[in-house]
């Protein structure tokens, strides 16, 4: 009698549908492995199918905007004010020889946004002959760089200030200047600008640290309608202004130049 053999079947489907199975779920625990054997990864970053092209970046934060500088200052001009200084008038310029600025406050009360713009553009006056890196006792030109703002004074009782204000009637100014415009009241309301100067002084104050030579008195004072000696000069309403918004706990300073000089 023949030997019948035992007949094997083979269950194909089931084969197939565990392959499924496995492959399925590789695929949820990130099994699967990009072009370059790495595991692939989703766009939330965790491992899976690779998502659209941008995804991973736009799901990232903003990286925040840096500080805002002052315009028009170049890193050597920006170097020269001190980190402590949370005011800076910038008196600009129109060239080195001229006797006609624009004046502009700002204030970086929030080091994270940097300098804002306080108050609007004003026009100003400089000195006759223009800027000058070194000044000298009768050049007719404003000393270019930064310097500090601690005393005022003035003839006139003076607008609400917290700046120290010498009240004389020594601040006189007479006579007629450059282009015969009269004098009087230009120094009804002064700010001392501490160049070659002891900050902290009264404006009157004649000790020049410097020399003699190197002048001094210089001072942002009210416009007459035309240039100066070596002084700043805006007009009456903005003096009272800027003496109203000074303030000396932000360790104030001013910045002034021509603007080629100012963007160094």
């Amino acid at each position: 009698m023949p030997v019948s053999r035992p007949r094997v079947q083979l269950r194909l489907p089931y084969v197939v549908c565990a392959t499924v199975l496995l492959l399925l779920a590789g695929y949820g625990s990130g099994a699967f492995r990009g072009p370059d054997g790495g595991a692939a990864t989703r766009a939330d970053g965790a491992a899976g199918v690779p998502g659209p092209p941008g995804a991973a970046a736009s799901a990232r934060p903003p990286r925040p905007a840096p500080p805002r500088e002052i315009p028009g200052l170049g890193p050597l001009t920006r170097a020269r004010i001190p980190d402590g200084a949370r005011q800076a008038f910038v008196v600009t310029g129109e060239s080195p020889d001229s006797n006609r600025s624009t004046a502009v406050l700002y204030t970086r009360d929030d080091p994270a946004l940097g300098w804002q713009a306080a108050l609007a553009p004003w026009p100003a006056h400089n000195a006759l002959n223009g800027w000058t890196p070194e000044h000298y006792e009768g050049d007719l030109r404003s000393p270019v760089g930064v310097f500090s703002l601690t005393a005022a004074g003035g003839r006139l009782e003076p607008p609400a200030t917290t700046f120290p204000y010498d009240l004389s009637p020594d601040f006189t100014a007479s006579g007629d200047g450059f282009h015969g415009e009269p004098l009087e009241g230009s120094f009804d309301y002064v700010i001392a600008i501490d160049y070659n100067r002891l900050p902290g002084t009264s404006p009157l104050d004649h000790t020049r640290p410097l020399g003699d030579e190197r002048g001094g008195g210089i001072w942002i004072h009210v416009d007459h309608g035309g240039p100066t000696q070596g002084c700043v000069s805006v007009t009456e309403d903005r003096m009272k202004q800027l003496l109203t918004v000074l303030d000396p706990a932000k360790e104030p300073v001013i910045v002034m130049g021509d603007a080629a000089s100012l963007s160094a």
